[in-house]
């Protein structure tokens, strides 16, 4: 199923999203209570799915990112290697390495505040004040589904609820000169996530073309069986000493093509818009520093370009 989560007169409220585009406001039918947060049915398990509802499509509202985790967003970097090369080779990498290599030999961890999530439609604020080199990043995002400790790679997908689209947008100088990614990764407006959350058995995450346009030209194209550590073995390593909850949200990394990777660099200016997209997770679209409002009819197949 995919989950949409819409801001109406009444408050927000979780709507499933049929093949038509319609959104369609769901409820536990044994309770008839409508469902405001998707970890609501996430913290249900795979039962809690049977257990819904819908009613007739929503009449209007602001589209708003399908889940927004209860701590921070995880991250993977440098977990393409095509990617990993552009980012040695683009002198912004102040992190090293040991032995030299672009590609990590365990996955590079980091995280991005929960206060960054931000909706498609919404506008990512460039932050003018304080860099001049803001960069893309599209990626899968992974969203667990029940309490995850000391869990095997074998058994990591048993965790999986679902996935949606991440675009990780960085200031590259930031992330440069502080010789750690955090600040870089993590300012007001630095992760638009959506537009839907769709459970895993929709997506076949060995097999899934991740791409990234800018201004409608394809800057990034690759396929997720090209990851260094899948998603098997980002689990594995995350929940070996840290406890991942149900609605816990890890961003699997980024393939080539990112600004940084031109000669020169194509960084993001006001007014740019960046699509990023997959099968079956939709388009997440962001503008550069401008808000397009984002009323409409939630009923309309082109929703997701409309929002």
């Amino acid at each position: 199923m995919r989950f949409a989560r819409i801001q109406g007169k009444n408050g927000a409220v979780v709507c499933a999203v049929d093949a038509n585009g319609a959104a369609l406001p769901v409820q536990f039918g044994d309770t008839g209570a409508p469902v405001r947060e998707l970890q609501e049915i996430i913290a249900g398990g795979r039962a809690a799915l049977g257990r819904l509802s819908t009613s007739t499509p929503a009449e209007g509202g602001k589209l708003l990112a399908p889940i927004i985790p209860h701590r921070n967003v995880f991250c993977v970097g440098r977990n393409y290697s095509e990617h990993a090369a552009e980012f040695a080779k683009s002198g912004f990498d102040a992190t090293g390495s040991a032995d030299g290599q672009h590609v990590p030999q365990y996955p590079v961890v980091f995280t991005k505040p929960a206060a960054t999530v931000i909706a498609s439609g919404d506008p990512v604020d460039p932050h003018t004040d304080i860099t001049s080199a803001l960069d893309y990043e599209g990626e899968i995002g992974i969203i667990i589904g029940k309490r995850a400790s000391k869990v095997s790679r074998d058994d990591a997908m048993d965790y999986v609820w679902g996935y949606t689209l991440i675009n990780d947008v960085t200031a590259r100088d930031l992330q440069r000169d502080h010789k750690q990614w955090f600040i870089g990764k993590s300012l007001d407006t630095f992760c638009p996530l959506g537009p839907w959350a769709v459970t895993a058995d929709e997506i076949d995450i060995n097999d899934l073309q991740l791409q990234t346009r800018v201004n409608g030209e394809l800057r990034q194209d690759t396929n997720t069986a090209q990851l260094i550590f899948d998603v098997p073995t980002i689990i594995e390593t995350l929940s070996a000493g840290i406890t991942l909850e149900p609605g816990d949200v890890i961003a699997t990394g980024t393939p080539v093509g990112v600004g940084i990777g031109f000669d020169p660099p194509k960084y993001l200016v006001e007014g740019d818009e960046v699509i990023v997209s997959a099968p079956g997770l939709g388009e997440l679209r962001n503008t550069i520093g401008v808000d397009r409002g984002h009323l409409a009819s939630v009923g309309t197949p082109a929703w997701a370009q409309t929002w």
